[in-house]
């Protein structure tokens, strides 16, 4: 009898398992990593949602949420009525509280500053525009305006679709700085003030408030150490310090030909300059705190700074402010006096006037004038110090701040010190200098 052969099977080599389960677990291997990956964005959003949720609760909340546990856990297992009712009436409460925060908050928020720059003690007036631009009514809201350090909050009423209401508010400017104004903050809040809905629109605007300055009429500051300017080792075609003759290029100026040298070679020679540049005017403001009795005289000291470096700026001179910080932007007027609204008082271990004079004889060395702006506990013997750190030959002029002092000059060395104490001093005693 013949019986049918079963289809052989061939074994499988130990080898070819071992690959075959290499093959398995590497194809799993992905699959558990975006299992994994999947978790973790889940467990992300979900700690998300959690962080955004704890943050409309105010800490009236909080306390509250944490007695109606309390007296969920308490009251039935106590078998006390009386603590149930209470943890019933408290877990309402907390629910009707929450009603309030649902709603639209979209408004279309526009603020704007008339003028982003004000002089101590002026008012910067700005207006604060909301727009309801949706389909459907916005519930009356609170809008939180920050400046500084303090914040303005204005009640929005309802609002019905296309609906815009403005308003309108003025900050008082008491102390130099630079005040952010804004984000803008849509609050959606209960009555009890225990949950909060906090919306940020708009992005914040920069308020500068200058310090006070003083003009200087009819005078000009210091002297330039060469009339025809300071001579550099660059090259021009056109310019006062003659250098040398060279050879003439297209788009040279024919009117500096020189005849002689042209006829003599038969090659057309032109004379070349050595540029010279404006005067350079070095303003050293000291901000290290110990120099100066409070921060008034300090105040005194930054307008004196400012007052010189824009004078300084009308002249066509280049200006270098410099603090125990670093070097302040003074390309411009507005550049200068944006700087001076951000000086900060710096600590003692920054250095003093004498160490501020040695980084601007390192920075400067060809500097034509360097003004010194420091308080009045700064000593003859430091003020000293410092003239003889500046760089040989430009004219040191120190203004010492003492507030409520009577105007003074004296000299030092070669450089003249005239103390002010008040800022409409600075003028009359800076023309004495300069008769």
């Amino acid at each position: 009898m013949t019986t049918a052969a079963e289809p052989a099977t061939a074994p499988v080599p130990p080898d070819d398992r071992a690959a075959s389960g290499e093959r398995a677990s590497t194809a799993a291997e992905p699959a558990q990593a975006s299992w994994r990956e999947v978790g973790l964005y889940l467990l992300e959003r979900a700690g998300h949602a959690l962080r955004r949720a704890a943050a409309v609760v105010r800490p009236i909340g909080w306390v509250l949420i944490a007695v109606a546990a309390l007296l969920w856990i308490v009251g039935p297992w106590m078998g006390w009525r009386e603590v149930t009712v209470a943890a019933v009436v408290v877990t309402v409460v907390l629910g009707l509280c929450l009603l309030f925060l649902v709603g639209r908050t979209t408004y279309d928020v526009t603020l704007d500053l008339t003028r982003t720059r004000v002089v101590v003690g002026e008012r910067a007036v700005g207006a604060l525009t909301l727009a309801n631009s949706g389909g459907r009514a916005i519930l009356p809201s609170r809008v939180v305006l920050p400046v500084g350090a303090g914040r303005g909050v204005f009640g929005v009423k309802h609002l019905a679709p296309g609906e815009e209401v403005e308003e309108l508010f003025a900050i008082p400017t008491v102390k130099r700085a630079v005040l952010p104004v804004g984000p803008v903050s849509i609050v959606r809040g209960d009555p009890l003030g225990l949950f909060e809905r906090v919306d940020s629109r708009d992005e914040p605007v920069d308020l500068y408030v200058h310090p006070r300055t003083v003009r200087f009429e009819g005078q000009s500051l210091g002297f330039v150490r060469d009339l025809e300017g300071m001579v550099s080792r660059e090259l021009a075609r056109d310019d006062i310090a003659f250098h040398a003759l060279s050879e003439y290029q297209p788009g040279d100026d024919l009117r500096h030909v020189h005849w002689r040298s042209t006829a003599r070679t038969g090659t057309i020679m032109v004379r070349t300059y050595e540029q010279t540049r404006r005067s350079h005017f070095v303003i050293g403001l000291s901000t290290n705190a110990a120099e100066y009795a409070d921060e008034d005289e300090l105040e005194l000291a930054v307008s004196a700074a400012g007052s010189l470096g824009l004078r300084a700026l009308r002249d066509s001179y280049k200006v270098d402010v410099r603090t125990q910080s670093g070097r302040l932007r003074t390309e411009s007027q507005k550049h200068l006096l944006d700087s001076l609204s951000g000086v900060e008082p710096s600590r003692p271990k920054a250095g003093g006037t004498t160490a501020l004079a040695g980084s601007i004889a390192a920075a400067a060395p060809a500097a034509s004038v360097v003004v010194l702006a420091c308080g009045s506990r700064v000593t003859a013997a430091e003020l000293q110090a410092a003239i003889s750190r500046l760089p040989l030959g430009s004219r040191v002029l120190a203004v010492v701040a003492a507030l409520g002092q009577e105007p003074g000059r004296r000299r030092i060395g070669e450089a003249d010190v005239i103390t002010v104490g008040d800022l409409d001093q600075l003028a009359p005693s800076l023309r004495r200098v300069l008769a």
